[in-house]
């Protein structure tokens, strides 16, 4: 009789933590994303930028730079903080009003898929097309301009 309760009492916890784990797995994801942003600098780039083209131009170099830095502690910070809670609620992204959900790449540039032949396998060629180093910041050279 107490086997029946301990196996019952653990499928009920597996049936309580299995379901609705999409909400976790995103937040989990979000966070990780977040978490790498220095390894990325997008939001470094994106206000150089964004300061450049709708301030003073000379200005984009100094006050570009401190709010990209900023930004990019504050979403290393949100990034920690949704790995840790990633199992509790709520799921949904926090602090929108300061950072969106998603990372930010300068307006003028969006990365696609590294040319791997897991993403877009050519069997014909031997190669593909994709970005060649989207990890180092700055970079732009593409094999093929595909995707």
């Amino acid at each position: 009789m107490r086997n029946i309760f301990s196996f019952l009492a653990a499928v009920a916890l597996v049936g309580v933590v299995g379901s609705g784990c999409v909400g976790a797995q995103n937040k989990l994801g979000r966070g990780m994303s977040n978490m790498g942003e220095f390894a990325r600098l997008g939001d470094m780039q994106r206000s150089m930028e964004q300061t450049a083209l709708f301030e003073t131009p000379g200005r984009h170099y100094s006050l570009g730079f401190v709010r990209g830095f900023t930004r990019s502690v504050a979403r290393t910070g949100l990034g920690v903080y949704e790995v840790v809670t990633a199992p509790l609620p709520p799921y949904e992204p926090i602090w929108t009003n300061y950072l969106p959900p998603n990372c930010e790449y300068p307006a003028a540039y969006r990365p696609g898929l590294i040319a791997d032949s897991m993403f877009s396998t050519d069997s014909n060629l031997g190669f593909s097309g994709g970005d060649v180093a989207p990890f180092i910041p700055g970079s732009r050279f593409k094999v093929f301009d595909l995707h």
